[in-house]
C-alpha cells in the first residue's frame, strides 16, 4: 500500500485534537510526569476519575530514568515493594532490605501502567499558572507549550479545568510556588514553600509519606515536590517513598472527591 503523508499528518492532528479537547475538563490534573505522579495516574484512573498528566520535557519518568549519577539502577526498600509487584516491575534483594531495580524498566512500567489504566499523558506541556475561582481553590492549570517558554515567545495560554490538582514536579515544586507567589498571604502547608534540604535518606524517606498532603484547598503535593514544600531532606536514587507518595496522593484525592 502507497503511503499518504497528508493522510499520515491529519490522523495525528485530528487524534491529538479530539483527544486534548476531551481532556480539558478533568476530575484530576497531575503536573509533573516522575515516578510519585505516574503511580498517582494509574491508582486514580483505576478508580473512575478522568485523570491528564503534564509533563514539560520530551520523555516522562523525571529523575527515575538516570538511576544513580547514570547508573541505571535504583533502590528500594522493603515498604515499597508491592507496589513494584503492582506494576510488574522485576527486582530483587541486594540485602536486608534493600532492593534493587532497573530505572529504565521501572519508568516503562509506570507509565504503561498510567496508560493501561487510562490516564492520558501530554508531555512537552508547560504549566505556566493556576486558575483560583471565588471559593479561593484551585480550580485548573494554565498551560503553554515548553517551546514556547524556551524560545520566550509572546504566546498566549490555554486552560485546562480540573477539581483537583497534583504537583509532583520535583524539587521545583512550581505549582506550589506558583500559588504562594500569586496569592499574597498565602500559606502552603505550615509554613509555606520552604525548599528543601540538603540529602538524608532515611530521614527524607519517612517525612514524604507526612510531606504528602493537600497543601492548598484542590492541590496536593506529591514526591520530591512535597519535601522541597515542606522543608525535608532530598533522598537521591532511592525510590520507595516517591512510589508509596504517589500511592498516597491519590488515595487524599479519591477521598476529596
Amino acid at each position: 500500500m502507497e503511503l499518504d503523508e497528508i493522510i499520515i499528518t491529519r490522523a495525528i492532528v485530528d487524534e491529538f485534537s479530539k483527544v486534548f479537547l476531551d481532556y480539558t475538563d478533568v476530575d484530576v490534573a497531575l503536573v509533573g510526569g516522575g515516578p510519585a505522579n505516574l503511580v498517582a495516574a494509574r491508582y486514580l484512573a483505576e478508580a473512575g476519575l478522568k485523570t491528564v498528566l503534564f509533563e514539560k520535557k520530551l520523555a516522562i519518568g523525571g529523575g527515575m530514568w538516570a538511576g544513580g549519577m547514570m547508573f541505571p539502577r535504583i533502590v528500594v526498600q522493603e515498604e515499597a515493594c508491592r507496589i513494584l509487584d503492582d506494576f510488574g516491575i522485576e527486582y530483587h534483594e541486594y540485602q536486608k532490605g534493600y532492593y534493587v531495580a532497573s530505572s529504565i524498566e521501572s519508568v516503562a512500567r509506570l507509565a504503561s501502567g498510567a496508560v493501561a489504566a487510562g490516564a492520558e499523558i501530554f508531555n512537552l506541556v508547560n504549566v505556566e499558572d493556576v486558575m483560583i475561582r471565588e471559593d479561593d481553590r484551585v480550580s485548573g492549570l494554565v498551560i503553554n507549550w515548553t517551546a514556547v517558554e524556551i524560545g520566550k515567545l509572546h504566546v498566549d495560554p490555554l486552560a485546562i479545568r480540573a477539581r483537583m490538582v497534583i504537583d509532583g514536579t520535583g524539587h521545583e515544586a512550581v505549582i506550589c510556588n506558583i500559588v504562594q507567589r500569586k496569592i499574597p498571604g498565602s500559606k502552603l502547608g505550615d509554613l509555606g514553600v520552604v525548599g528543601e534540604k540538603p540529602m538524608w535518606a532515611d530521614l527524607g524517606e519517612r517525612l514524604l509519606m507526612e510531606t504528602t498532603k493537600e497543601v492548598y484547598p484542590g492541590l496536593v503535593v506529591a514526591g520530591m515536590a512535597a519535601n522541597a514544600v515542606a522543608g525535608a531532606p532530598r533522598m537521591g536514587p532511592v525510590f520507595g517513598g516517591m512510589l508509596l507518595s504517589g500511592e498516597k496522593a491519590s488515595q487524599l484525592v479519591i477521598s476529596r472527591l
